[in-house]
């Protein structure tokens, strides 16, 4: 019996190590034992290479700011477990999550001796995610994709709306390695009915999405053509927008995010809300539930003296939106680097981007065991980024982070990337040494 909030870590802990196995037969049968918490509530599903949290905590603030109940399942989470079950964007408290793993965990343990086979870590909080929300009776629910869409946990919700940020090369031995593949996995979670909003996706990617729309019978609100960012101007602290919805046009939205990537993903937002009222949306509503937007680990300013910024860009695509930003809306600084990257990634190419922006680089590695060893990734370093002073090996990251302030001067800048889980262990020694 679960009683504590160590215990219900234990418990899904227990199931770490199961690795991803995509399928929707395990979560089907948990959630038809546990009475379909999923059915009581409204949702709007997001999927996309990048972008997903950010587009679904913004879509959670809006909604919220026009007196919905919202719950958000976001993934993974940077410091805490608990940080993937949200309402209103409140993160769960310690004994709300462990009540959600109580409520699930007979239903687990009865569906497994029932089947002989072990549910993943993922359909566990996914199913805690699902029974959190029901019993707190949520309006709405803004579910993340955790992995693609067709075989995901959460792809067993039939979503009002649908919604695709991007689509780029990653993950390619569970989904392809191609845009085509790729984005056909994604565009699965679109349902009969539903609306479907993409973002910013290749011209091939808006092909496959018209074709879904028209196959399952769903409307389709594309970016650029039936909404759009009009006009978009960097402000202190992130961005000021004006944004053509699909309904109405929202005018001096001040977005408090860095990087013109984020505006797009407002755009997407935006009208992602729209379609849950189908019809315009309270302009001053907008304005609020946007500047209370917060999005941790995604191009977040931790410092200011010195400058330490920090981002989860965990690919190609992710990168070179960081370095864009980076160029455009922080000063001439010379960075230096802390960077841990996943071994299942394309190193070289997102190392790229950050050619000659960066004087030291400290390479470090993630508590993880899909962490890239760090003089592998040290080799790749050297030979990528070729204007850099330094290259170090440290192999923990909060040491790797210690040091780099140390060397970094107080009008100096520090820049922490290259992964989620990298960020996840950095932030609490940067909060705690700057």
């Amino acid at each position: 019996m679960i009683e504590t909030y160590e215990q219900a870590v234990e418990y899904l802990d227990s199931h770490v190590g199961l690795g991803v196995r995509p399928g929707l037969d395990r979560i089907r049968e948990l959630l038809d034992l546990m009475g379909r918490p999923q059915d009581s509530m409204a949702m709007v599903h997001v999927t996309g290479t990048n972008g997903k949290t950010t587009v679904a905590r913004i879509i959670t603030s809006i909604l919220t700011a026009h007196g919905l109940k919202i719950g958000t399942f976001t993934s993974p989470h940077l410091e805490r477990i608990e940080e993937r079950f949200a309402i209103a964007s409140e993160v769960a408290s310690r004994e709300e999550f462990a009540e959600a793993i109580a409520d699930v965990a007979p239903f687990v343990d009865l569906l497994e001796r029932r089947t002989g086979e072990r549910a993943t870590y993922f359909e566990l909080s996914a199913a805690g995610a699902f029974a959190f929300f029901a019993t707190n009776a949520v309006d709405i629910a803004v579910i993340e994709v955790g992995l693609g869409g067709r075989l995901d946990a959460t792809n067993v919700a039939d979503a009002q709306v649908a919604v695709l940020t991007s689509v780029a090369i990653d993950h390619t031995e569970y989904l392809g390695n191609t845009i085509e593949s790729i984005a056909a996995e994604k565009l699965a979670i679109v349902k009969p009915g539903a609306t479907l909003i993409t973002g910013d996706v290749p011209e091939v990617v808006s092909e496959m999405a018209a074709r879904r729309a028209a196959d399952v019978g769903a409307s389709w609100r594309a970016l650029d053509r039936d909404f759009s960012v009009a006009e978009d101007f960097a402000a202190v602290g992130g961005h000021l927008a004006d944004i053509q919805g699909v309904h109405e046009k929202y005018s001096g939205v001040a977005l408090p995010l860095y990087g013109r990537h984020q505006v797009s993903n407002l755009a997407v937002a935006i009208a992602a809300a729209e379609e849950i009222f189908g019809r315009p949306l309270s302009e001053d509503a907008v304005r609020q539930g946007v500047a209370e937007v917060r999005s941790p680990g995604r191009i977040e300013v931790i410092s200011r003296d010195p400058l330490v910024l920090v981002d989860g860009a965990h690919n190609e695509q992710a990168m070179r939106a960081l370095a864009e930003t980076i160029v455009e809306e922080f000063d001439d600084y010379r960075w230096n680097l802390v960077i841990g990257i996943l071994d299942d990634k394309d190193v070289r190419g997102m190392l790229a981007h950050l050619d000659g922006l960066i004087g030291t680089a400290i390479v470090t590695a993630a508590d993880s065991p899909r962490a890239t060893d760090p003089e592998v990734l040290e080799d790749s370093v050297r030979s990528v980024l070729t204007e850099s002073d330094e290259v170090i090996v440290v192999p923990g990251v909060g040491q790797a982070v210690a040091e780099a302030l140390a060397i970094t001067e107080r009008d100096g800048a520090l820049l922490v990337t290259g992964s989620l889980y990298v960020i996840g262990e950095a932030r609490p020694v940067l909060m705690s040494l700057t």
